[in-house]
């Protein structure tokens, strides 16, 4: 199982947290600076997992088989101890890393791919995906993550079925806005397709509002 997925910059700065398993608020805050100290610290010929004891745990009494209540992490006891210990799972692109944090259940190698096809799915989304989208379109990067993963399980790897899946929501984004607000989409062909093209010959509905209104000015 998923219990968590993450992003954070070269400096420790979080760009993306997503729990899938309920623990303590003072934890999540914690843990990108945790993980950035201990994937930060690794040589660079080491592999990209690391089993992590104690990541997602704090204080509390364990019961055997039972998830521990007073620290709200993911620590057990008994034999399923070390199929629930955590692992951290992680992937440097450029200044960004993308850390899956599992249990002993999941593959390494299969959380690595995974990792490769979310980066991909963003990059197709964003066109060359840097770190200032994952900032200023936080909720189009989450969606692209509910398209791989749901409730800590794995529900798409094909990167594809992500891309369409994320374009048809683009669309029927389009349309609701379209949809209710008609003015809006008045003169939108006049408008560049690409970001910052240029508006001349665009009618804003304020114009538009008043040629309606008075036919004859400007015809002079």
């Amino acid at each position: 199982m998923i219990h968590a997925v993450l992003i954070f910059n070269t400096h420790g700065t979080a760009r993306l947290a997503k729990f899938y398993t309920p623990t303590a608020a003072n934890t999540r805050a914690a843990l990108p600076r945790r993980i950035f100290e201990l994937v930060s610290s690794r040589p660079a010929g080491l592999c990209n997992f690391l089993d992590a004891p104690g990541l997602l745990t704090d204080t509390g009494t364990n019961r055997t088989g039972d998830l521990q209540a007073g620290g709200g992490g993911w620590e057990w006891e008994g034999e399923e101890r070390e199929l629930q210990r955590a692992r951290v799972v992680y992937r440097l692109y450029a200044t960004l890393y993308f850390v899956f944090v599992v249990d002993g259940a999941e593959s390494e190698l299969g959380v690595l791919d995974l990792i490769q096809v979310f980066v991909e799915s963003l990059d197709r989304a964003f066109e060359n995906v840097c770190e200032l989208d994952l900032v200023f379109h936080f909720d189009e990067v989450h969606h692209i993550l509910a398209e791989l993963v749901q409730g800590g399980l794995v529900l798409e790897t094909n990167v594809e079925e992500i891309t369409r899946a994320v374009q048809e929501r683009q669309r029927a984004q389009k349309a609701s806005y379209a949809a209710d607000n008609p003015l809006a989409a008045i003169g939108s062909g006049a408008v560049g397709g690409s970001r910052g093209g240029g508006l001349r010959g665009l009618q804003t509905p304020l114009g538009w509002i008043a040629n309606r209104a008075f036919p004859t000015v400007g015809t002079r």
